[in-house]
């Protein structure tokens, strides 16, 4: 003996609307029915009459309740209106005829009222979806970019599309969002959806579940229950791919803004600093070289006023340093480009900021004495300089400097080599950042961490770039390419 199968939720309700329908086609064809044999309407009248109740009830109801009243006005011409009367027995065979053409007639009658319906009912309900798409369309254009799209997609879908329960998972920000009647058990619904990576359809619980793809990438999950349909369900998981996208890239947008104010903020007060600094460092300065050319001082004078007056000097050339960084960040900078040649400037940095020959040696190496480049000296020798006062700070004693310029086939080279302390990968790109130092290096060797910074910004403002590569063996090299369409020969 097998269980009877119970009936669905959603099924219930239906068959109940059916049976009405039914129970109500059946009262009118009966009353329509008494009303003809009391008033003894003829054969024809009432077979018309009959015809349209049948073709109104698959116009309101459908195919199979048009169906079952047809076969119950074919009983009542039967047994009321053909001869014998009030007896389901008929003695012409032309009447047989009849009413089986009839039954023909309301059956493809019915079918084509019932097909109509349901494209019309199609149409409407597809009309209707598409509306309900718009509205979210145009909504989704209105969210705030600011908050995460998650709850505010949740509660459109929730109120346009009348869905019992909606969830969404992105993956960027790392949450999920619901908004309806969801049991306890699916809680990470929309989660467990994204880790599964798999679109899936519950039609008796009308559950939807769609992985949201950014392209191959998928970025998240939507699940919705209720009464949509597949195509509908596939829309609104673009819609929210679009929102996330969107709010992904205001969000980079603000970042990057909020970067760019902060930067321009922090080189307005490096600039103000500056400015500031010099104006005391230059009278402190000129005091202290004043005091020795004046002389008369004893040892220890002589030695505590030459350490102010070297000390002056340094922030003085710090100073100069951060009003150059805050200006070419700010490109405000105007390079007074000219003709250098390479082996000169060398030459005039070495003069003014001399390596000392006991502790290591220069080699420089250009390969042709006329090679220039146009660009701003006083630029290329801040440049240079920091390139030389590296390699002298951070080379083992005894070791060679080596100095060189080149020209390739796109691009002239100049390069500083010195073997000594090398620098970790994941440092190579980061010391050209401004006041980072490495830290194996930052406590063993003073430093401010703004001289490479400035050296990138100021190859950038010539259209070119500036790396380091470092090797146990091979030793330290920092190297400026500039354009070849900079270079002149002369």
């Amino acid at each position: 003996m097998t269980n009877p199968v119970a009936l669905e939720p959603a099924q219930l309700p239906r068959k109940l609307r059916t049976l009405a329908q039914c129970v109500a086609a059946s009262v009118v064809l009966a009353l329509l029915t008494y009303g003809g044999f009391v008033l003894q309407v003829s054969l024809v009248t009432i077979s018309f009459l009959y015809l349209l109740i049948v073709v109104a009830v698959a116009s309101l109801f459908g195919f199979w309740q048009a169906s079952l009243i047809s076969l119950l006005a074919v009983a009542c011409l039967d047994y009321f209106f053909t001869q014998p009367i009030l007896h389901f027995y008929m003695t012409d065979m032309r009447e047989v005829v009849a009413l089986g053409a009839f039954e023909i007639t309301t059956i493809v009658i019915s079918r084509l009222s019932a097909k109509e319906l349901r494209s019309s009912r199609k149409a409407a309900a597809h009309r209707a979806e598409m509306e309900q798409l718009y509205e979210l369309s145009r909504s989704s254009l209105l969210l705030d970019l600011r908050q995460p799209q998650g709850p505010q997609l949740a509660v459109l879908i929730h109120r346009i599309f009348n869905a019992r329960a909606v969830a969404l998972f992105d993956v960027n920000l790392g949450r999920q969002d619901r908004m309806g009647d969801w049991e306890a058990s699916e809680e990470d619904l929309a989660k467990e959806c994204y880790l599964r990576d798999a679109s899936q359809d519950d039609v008796n619980t009308q559950t939807w579940q769609r992985i949201l793809r950014d392209g191959p990438k998928p970025v998240g999950a939507l699940v919705v229950r209720g009464k949509l349909s597949p195509i509908v369900v596939d829309a609104l998981a673009a819609l929210a791919v679009i929102a996330i996208d969107r709010h992904r890239w205001f969000d980079k947008e603000e970042r990057a803004e909020s970067t760019k104010k902060s930067e321009q903020l922090r080189a307005m007060v490096m600039d103000a600093l500056a400015h500031e600094f010099k104006t005391p460092l230059t009278a402190v300065q000129t005091a202290s070289s004043g005091l020795l050319e004046l002389g008369g001082l004893t040892e220890p004078q002589r030695d505590l006023v030459t350490l102010i007056d070297g000390q002056a000097v340094r922030l003085n050339k710090l100073c100069t340093k951060l009003l150059k960084t805050a200006k070419l960040e700010a490109r405000q900078e105007d390079l007074q480009t000219t003709n250098v040649n390479l082996l000169d400037l060398v030459s005039e940095v070495l003069a003014s900021h001399p390596v000392d020959m006991e502790r290591n040696s220069i080699q420089v190496t250009v390969e042709d004495p006329a090679l220039t480049v146009r660009a701003d000296r006083e630029l290329l020798a801040m440049i240079l300089t920091q390139y030389i006062d590296n390699a002298r700070k951070y080379s083992t004693a005894g070791t060679l400097i080596e100095i060189g310029a080149r020209a390739s086939h796109s691009e002239i080279l100049i390069s500083v080599h010195n073997f000594g302390s090398t620098i970790r990968i994941e440092d190579r790109e980061r010391i050209f950042e401004r006041f980072y130092r490495s830290q194996d290096l930052k406590d063993a060797i003073p430093g401010t961490g703004i001289g490479l910074s400035v050296a990138r910004k100021a190859a950038e403002a010539h259209h070119g770039h500036v790396w380091v590569i470092s090797d146990d063996k091979e030793g330290t090299t920092f190297s400026l390419s500039l354009p070849m369409d900079a270079r002149r020969m002369l």
